[in-house]
């Protein structure tokens, strides 16, 4: 199976509260969230973030989302849709280990 297992990062408030290292819990600082193929299993993402970040990773939960329903007015009639399917992956590394991803700016 040959598949890009993770897709990108996710950025947003709650999850750079979870990957700092100056939270108040003990587990802060060692979890990161990224969209990844919802083909995947936590084995394979595990592997993946393992080689991508040359990192030790202690472990990895995922959460299926279903994509949102949109609708808009097109030529006076209305349109539905929905946005795509995806997956979430939070992975727990090892103590002491850190992904940096603004090394290379």
């Amino acid at each position: 199976m040959n598949i890009e297992i993770i897709k990108r990062p996710v950025f947003s408030e709650k999850s750079d509260k979870m990957a700092d290292p100056k939270g108040k819990a003990a587990e802060r600082g060692r979890k990161y969230t990224f969209k990844v193929d919802i083909r995947a299993n936590k084995i394979q993402i595990k592997q993946a973030i393992e080689r991508l970040y040359s990192v030790s990773v202690d472990s990895v939960n995922t959460a299926i989302f279903m994509g949102k329903t949109k609708q808009r007015m097109s030529n006076g009639k209305q349109v539905q849709g929905r946005s795509s399917n995806y997956k979430k992956a939070i992975v727990t590394l090892k103590l002491g280990e850190v992904i940096d991803f603004y090394a290379n700016i």
